[in-house]
């Protein structure tokens, strides 16, 4: 059984922005030499999150519109009065999405379909420098 970690740090805007993780999964997949197991991503900071999605623009608009209904920017949160940041709704939707995924790895391939993307989302009230973990766990067949 083989553990490998790495990882990758991308700067996204805000309040949505969303980066393509498929390029960083297949590396850590790659430099791992695991040929069967699993990958585990996991995203830094408390209002960044994981999922997958198609990666393209109508999806992620989408995507948006929902997290603007569901936890609006300009709602009254608990957290904007306590801290006075205005990023209640950040950690609100980082929560509701999550902060990992994990797929299979077959064939010394993550296991996602043609249209599903791994993807990590700024959802903070400004920029940061995003970092994701990876873990590979498996054997070389």
């Amino acid at each position: 059984m083989i553990v490998h970690h790495t990882t990758y740090s991308t700067d996204l805007k805000a309040p949505f922005d969303a980066a393509d993780l498929s390029q960083a999964v297949d590396q850590a997949i790659r430099e791992s030499k695991i040929r069967q197991g699993i990958i585990t991503l996991f995203a830094e900071g408390s209002t960044a999150a994981l999922t997958t999605i198609e990666f393209e623009s109508g999806c992620l608009a989408d995507l948006k519109k929902a997290l603007d209904r569901i936890a609006p920017i300009d709602a009254d949160y608990a957290h904007n009065a306590r801290w006075g940041d205005g990023n209640g709704f950040s950690h609100l939707r980082a929560a509701l999405l999550g902060p990992s995924l994990s797929a299979p790895v077959v064939d010394a391939r993550a296991a996602f379909s043609t249209w599903q993307q791994p993807i990590l989302i700024n959802l903070d009230s400004r920029p940061r420098r995003r970092t994701v973990r990876l873990t590979v766990i498996g054997v070389t067949d």
